[in-house]
């Protein structure tokens, strides 16, 4: 797996508040049930993406996150970046300092363009494509298959 777990939870949460998109907002708990993912590691994965202003959130008996923008406004990457930092999007993949055209590590060649693939889709894709893609294959969003499209 290249995305670090938080990363992979935060990207499933994402695309979960898509898929539902509206002005309420969702709690952490139910959320959190819905996804099968921990509390308070979701908690977490969350707090970082209120921190990059990717999600809302509001304390209280109503409370809960929601996205700040439609879904169609944020990417994958700004979910990736938000969680794992961008490092996936432009450093070494054996993360040796000063990898490049003119000292490449022994990846370079194979790594740099995967890189340049994922970047460019991540940078593309929407929550909302990925919402509509899960919606219209009729996806899971947990390893066990519990998430169900609603």
């Amino acid at each position: 797996m290249i995305f670090s777990k938080s990363c992979v939870y935060g990207l499933r949460a994402s695309i979960y508040l898509a898929s539902i998109s509206g002005e309420e907002y969702i709690s952490i708990k139910g959320l959190s049930d819905k996804l099968d993912i921990s509390f308070h590691f979701l908690t977490k994965i969350l707090q970082e993406l209120t921190a990059a202003n990717l999600l809302e959130s509001m304390k209280g008996p109503k409370g809960g996150v929601r996205l700040s923008r439609p879904g169609s406004e944020i990417t994958l990457k700004e979910v990736v970046e938000a969680i794992d930092g961008p490092a996936i999007f432009t450093e070494c993949v054996l993360g040796l300092p000063g990898c490049g055209h003119d000292k490449p590590c022994p990846m370079h060649d194979m790594w740099e363009g995967t890189r340049d693939k994922i970047n460019q889709v991540f940078t593309t894709t929407s929550l909302e494509d990925m919402s509509k893609e899960g919606k219209a294959k009729d996806l899971r969003i947990t390893p066990d298959g519990k998430f169900i499209w609603s």
